[in-house]
């Protein structure tokens, strides 16, 4: 007898084809999902944010050290603040290398000059990861990549035309120096040899040269704005310097003795620096005097237009008085006179008090050129046989007690008689009030004063004429 299970399957074309086409639904499945990972298979996805998703496709390759850990299978556009627009991609990846460190790196990379892309994780060192279904920040999408189509666009009509003149300009700079090349090939060597040390202190971090490119990108940023001024200026200063050219020689002469000159600057300027100080200090003490020069500035220069001639008088005037200074000198060592001085001196001393306090007589009221003045007009009237006092008689008032006879009393009226006396006026002097009393006194009609008036009378006093000038 035959087996009837056996026989029936292979026998039953019907449940082969139906067995082939089933084999082959599923392989063109999985064929179908193999860049989105095999169906029922557990996987780790993450969204990552980027700037730029051109040439990214859904599919392509996520990779971790070079090695495939999962594919792209969304890629959504984003606005971002300002109207920017940045990718989000959702990542399907294995759970072997569950959790990512939230410092990880996101970056689209070239697979082929032909524009295929992948995305390239590199892995942090946080001790924190990103959980499933998690955001990788726009920030981790660092460097951002530089497209070949950024690289080549470079390279526009002139830019290639500027690369052309550069080249043509080198060969016919090089042509024919082939001997004065290999000699500075030659003087290369001494020159490295230098240059090590130079370039060894350049990369030490004490240089600060990384602050110093930093601070030269921010100073050219700064002047961008004034391009076409400093263009002008570099325009002019061509033209400054082709007009040295012809003082050449010159400029090169004063170039070459500039070193001595600044060394002996060098030397001597520290040296100038106390006399520098001691003249600002001179010359800040002057100001005030300076200052008050202004206003007797007119009456200097008369003075000096009338002093011209008579300092070249003075001359034969210091030869007639050697002989005084002699005599001075020998008056001077004579012992007699140190006594004559201390005497002097004692006088001084003691007639210092009084003469402050007679100081103010003059100095605020004029007292004493007055009283010259009129002592001179007293006298002015004459004749042939000389001058006479001129004066007018005053009647004094009549009535009991009056001037004009024996009294037993101050007048004290009636009508004008009486009697007003101020022996010792009030002159601006120490303990006085500062007035100019004498004859300023009002007149104090039917009452008797007898010495101050009352009330202060200031210090206005009848000025004398100001003396003619030189001539």
């Amino acid at each position: 007898m035959r087996r009837r299970g056996s026989a029936s399957i292979a026998a039953n074309p019907v449940l082969i084809g139906a067995a082939t086409t089933l084999v082959v639904l599923v392989a063109v499945f999985l064929a179908y999902n193999a860049n989105n990972g095999l169906p029922f298979v557990p996987s780790y996805t993450l969204k990552a944010q980027i700037p730029n998703a051109a040439n990214l496709v859904v599919g392509n390759d996520v990779r971790l050290g070079g090695t495939r850990v999962g594919a792209v299978t969304k890629i959504e556009p984003r606005n971002g603040a300002g109207g920017r627009v940045s990718a989000v991609l959702t990542l399907k990846l294995e759970t072997t290398i569950k959790p990512l460190p939230v410092d990880t790196t996101v970056v689209v990379r070239s697979r082929s000059a032909l524009g295929l892309k992948y995305v390239e994780l590199t892995k942090g060192t946080n001790r924190r990861g990103f959980e499933d279904g998690a955001v990788i920040p726009v920030r981790n999408a660092t460097p951002e990549p530089v497209e070949i189509d950024d690289v080549l666009n470079t390279f526009d009509a002139r830019t290639r035309a500027a690369i052309q003149e550069n080249l043509q300009g080198f060969g016919d700079a090089f042509a024919g120096r082939g001997q004065d090349l290999n000699l500075a090939i030659e003087a290369l060597n001494p020159l490295l040899v230098d240059l090590t040390p130079v370039m060894r202190n350049l990369a030490s971090p004490r240089t600060g040269l990384t602050r110093l490119v930093g601070a030269l990108g921010r100073t050219s940023r700064e002047l961008a704005p004034v391009a076409e001024q400093q263009a002008a200026l570099f325009r002019n200063m061509a033209t400054t310097f082709g007009a040295l050219e012809s003082v050449s020689s010159d400029l090169q002469q004063s170039i070459e003795e500039g070193p001595p000159a600044l060394e002996a600057g060098i030397n001597g300027f520290p040296r100038q620096r106390p006399f520098l100080r001691n003249s600002a200090g001179f010359f800040a003490d002057l100001r005030p005097g300076v200052r008050a020069l202004r206003t007797a500035a007119p009456d200097l220069s008369e003075a000096l237009t009338v002093g011209t001639p008579t300092l070249y008088r003075s001359v034969a005037l210091n030869q007639r008085l050697i002989p005084a200074f002699r005599a001075l000198q020998a008056f001077a060592e004579d012992p007699l006179a140190q006594l004559g001085i201390t005497d002097l001196t004692n006088f001084a001393t003691i007639i210092e008090p009084t003469a402050k306090f007679l100081e103010p007589v003059q100095t605020v009221c004029n007292y004493a050129t007055l009283f010259l003045r009129n002592t001179a007009s007293l006298l002015s009237t004459g004749g042939k046989t000389g001058t006479t006092q001129r004066f007018a008689i005053v009647a004094t008032p009549q009535g009991p007690n009056n001037e004009g006879s024996p009294a037993s009393a101050p007048a004290n009226g009636p009508g004008t008689n009486y009697l007003h006396s101020n022996p010792y006026p009030n002159t601006a002097s120490t303990g006085q009030p500062k007035e100019c009393e004498a004859g300023n006194e009002p007149w104090l009609a039917g009452r008797k004063v007898v010495g101050n008036v009352p009330g202060n009378q200031g210090t206005v006093t009848e000025k004398t004429k100001r003396s003619a000038s030189l001539r």
